[in-house]
């Protein structure tokens, strides 16, 4: 099959991405998944300088509103904040309820898991008006979703940057 995605780059856009869990399990349902992949992402922001605008981390997917990075492309980054991200939350030994340690990625009899679905939506976001509506969008899923009853309640989000000027678990830029 013939890859028919398209990524525009080079146009200054910011860009709304969104990547799932394989299958859509929620492999990010816990605290710890979720700050490892904050962490990470900082960690990959020093390496390949972007702009975050917005972000939101679900427990099985990831929306990120950002700029193209300086050096590279935003397709070199979603794969190395994905493969790092994989690599450091496979590397973590549970116990499961008999207090058994166990690896929670274990390979399969078909062959190792994944973490990630292949690949990752780009949108190009061309205007304010679109920033915001991806912003609210995104802000919006842990409420939509159950998980809290107010997007302020979600710290794993952009949402107390932009509504409350506070700081979060990762530094936020501003549109300008």
């Amino acid at each position: 099959m013939k890859n028919k995605l398209k990524r525009y780059y080079g146009r200054k856009d910011l860009h709304f991405i969104t990547f799932s869990c394989y299958q859509r399990k929620p492999l990010l349902d816990s605290a710890h998944a979720r700050n490892m992949f904050v962490r990470i992402l900082g960690e990959v922001r020093e390496r390949y300088p972007f702009l975050l605008v917005g972000y939101v981390l679900m427990p099985e997917h990831v929306h990120l509103l950002v700029s193209e990075p300086a050096k590279g492309t935003l397709s070199k980054v979603m794969q190395v904040l994905k493969q790092r991200v994989s690599r450091a939350l496979r590397k973590r030994r549970r116990r499961n309820s008999r207090g058994q340690l166990r690896l929670p990625f274990a390979e399969e009899k078909s062959g190792p898991k994944r973490f990630w679905q292949r690949r990752f939506y780009d949108f190009n976001v061309w205007s304010r008006g679109k920033s915001r509506e991806k912003l609210n969008y995104m802000h919006a899923n842990p409420v939509t979703r159950k998980l809290v009853k107010h997007p302020k309640d979600w710290p794993w989000s952009s949402w107390n940057f932009h509504e409350k000027g506070e700081a979060g678990l990762i530094r936020i830029d501003l549109l300008e």
